[in-house]
């Protein structure tokens, strides 16, 4: 069973590795790699994602087959079923990190923008159920970056609303499941956000030190 901040420690490293190209990650997708994970795995770490296909996770942390327990979702959205995931991960492996993984200039999170800004009645009632779960969070950012404030404004608006969704996630996490909840309150688990950066490949982790 590897800590959480050991977890954390191993993620910065493979980052810095795949932003450095001197990546590892090869040797842990071999065929003896695959045998040893048959009848068993032990992630060190549970990743919840957007299903961005820029920015898969395993690549993303320099890891192979078996090191990570990973969840993907457009817009890194905390619903009940990733909830339960989370919850089996923990229970079922003794992972001790939940990492929150957002990115910049995410799509689900400028669709919820462009809805806020000009609501329309043609969206699938599937996409407008991320939407909604993405809404609360970045409503109240229009009053500090209002619009027809420039190209900077409007590049702040998105950057701090990719925050906050990522942030209103970790709280779900952190406060949405009683289960969860008491294996923070027993420091059995961490959960942190995190951005990547799709233009600089950085993986940038907020308030890890939070419980």
């Amino acid at each position: 069973m590897v800590a959480a901040l050991e977890a954390l420690e191993r993620l910065r490293l493979g980052n810095q590795q795949f932003v450095n190209g001197h990546g590892v990650r090869e040797i842990r997708v071999t065929h003896s790699r695959r045998q040893e994970l048959v009848d068993a795995q032990n992630p060190f770490a549970i990743i919840l994602g957007c299903s961005d296909s820029r920015v898969p996770a395993e690549l993303v942390f320099n890891q192979g087959l078996g090191d990570l327990f990973v969840i993907r979702v457009a817009g890194n959205i905390v619903m009940p079923s990733q909830i339960g995931s989370v919850e089996f991960a923990a229970e079922k492996f003794g992972t001790r990190l939940v990492v929150v993984l957002g990115h910049s200039q995410c799509g689900a999170v400028l669709a919820t923008l462009d809805e806020l800004k000009q609501p329309t009645e043609s969206r699938s009632p599937n996409l407008r159920h991320i939407v909604d779960a993405i809404r609360p969070s970045v409503e109240g950012l229009f009053e500090t970056y209002p619009e027809g404030c420039g190209d900077t404004h409007k590049e702040k608006l998105v950057e701090a609303s990719v925050r906050a969704n990522i942030q209103a996630s970790v709280d779900r996490l952190r406060h949405g499941s009683d289960i969860l909840e008491a294996m923070i309150s027993d420091g059995r688990i961490l959960v942190v956000g995190a951005e990547y950066s799709l233009e600089t490949g950085i993986v940038d982790f907020l308030g890890e030190q939070q419980g």
